[in-house]
């Protein structure tokens, strides 16, 4: 594989730029053999623009590198060895950014799955907006009953916090953006610093958004629904493993939140209670109480999922995942307060602190 010259925070100095593709994707990839193929094989079909696409291998230990030498105009690199205070992903796209030509950067994960002509369509769309940084929040695939119960919910709430139509508004503070699909122009990322600037943060996308904004450059944050889409999780410890990276950082007061799904939840489960008891022993008053109780906090629950983009069977499901979620928030906020957030072999500390970053068995 080939090895990017530029790579490290010390050397921060951006060449002049040559001639290059209107867009260079950067794809950070840490075994991701499960999911690689069908990103690179929906990246390397897009068409109406000029663009390069890089992948950067993060030492990998499975066969991400092979499968994604199979592609021949994709550039393969192999990320050098992870400096102290870096988190992984940050470095792998910095890598990439170094050595990347276009005049707008696409970062987006392994396991995304773009649309025929979304890459044109996202860039005369920042164009057209006079958006300096344009992020997606693709649809989410799920499988099985805890994916299908939980990430509406967690969705829902990310929609909640960070509302697109405030990110979206240059008068508004609020400032976001999915790491999953990240497009934003040259001129912006390195007047920002690039990843660089956000090298120990282990939620670099909303980091990024947040200096572009200050910045004073527009963002527009949206519903990727039919542009890309992504299968975030392989399986349940997967999916506690990234939530518990990033939820006590994406929620102002996680603890307030856990605790209001924990009410949520038994008024449900305490008004289903009710609701067989009142017919056991034919109460109609009882029944009726119980069955206001279940439709008003049902009602108010379904119709906050429902503005997260998940289809009707998950939504339905959704309640079961709400003590769920509370233990992931509690998690996070335990492992964070800890210093010992773990991801894809890595141990991190993120506490302000402590800017390290270490690698468990491996680079």
């Amino acid at each position: 594989m080939l090895e990017p010259t530029i790579v490290t925070q010390a050397n921060k100095r951006t060449a002049a730029p040559a001639p290059g593709p209107a867009v260079s994707v950067i794809v950070p990839a840490r075994n991701e053999e499960a999911s690689i193929a069908r990103c690179l094989e929906s990246l390397t079909t897009q068409d109406g623009i000029e663009y390069e696409i890089i992948v950067l291998d993060d030492h990998s230990t499975d066969e991400t590198p092979r499968i994604a030498q199979t592609f021949a105009t994709v550039t393969v690199l192999s990320a050098p060895t992870l400096p102290p205070g870096w988190t992984g992903k940050c470095h792998a796209c910095w890598a990439g950014a170094r050595v990347a030509r276009g005049r707008w950067l696409l970062f987006t994960d392994a396991d995304t799955v773009h649309a025929p002509g979304s890459l044109c369509r996202a860039v005369e769309t920042a164009i057209r907006h006079e958006a300096a940084l344009l992020s997606y929040s693709p649809e989410q695939e799920l499988q099985g009953l805890w994916q299908r119960a939980v990430m509406p919910l967690i969705f829902a709430e990310l929609a909640a916090t960070y509302r697109p139509r405030d990110v979206s508004d240059a008068h508004q503070a609020a400032a976001a953006a999915n790491g999953q699909y990240l497009l934003i122009s040259r001129e912006a990322y390195d007047a920002i610093g690039g990843h660089a600037a956000v090298a120990s943060s282990v939620l670099e996308d909303v980091e990024i958004a947040r200096l572009v904004k200050a910045g004073g450059r527009r963002i527009l944050f949206r519903y990727g629904g039919g542009e890309v889409r992504t299968r975030m999780y392989r399986g349940v410890q997967d999916m506690i493993d990234g939530w518990t990276k990033n939820l006590f950082l994406l929620f102002p007061q996680p603890e307030q939140l856990a605790r209001r799904l924990i009410v949520e939840f038994f008024t449900l489960a305490g008004a289903a209670v009710a609701i067989l008891v009142s017919l056991v022993i034919s109460s109609v008053w009882l029944l009726v109480i119980a069955m206001l109780a279940a439709f008003l906090a049902a009602s108010r629950l379904f119709r906050r999922v429902a503005r997260a983009h998940f289809d009707l069977l998950s939504t339905a499901i959704s309640p079961v995942g709400l003590p769920v979620f509370a233990y992931l928030l509690r998690r996070s906020r335990i492992h964070h307060v800890k210093g010992n957030v773990t991801w894809k072999g890595r141990s991190y500390d993120p506490r302000p602190e402590s800017k390290r970053a270490t690698a468990v068995g491996q680079h």
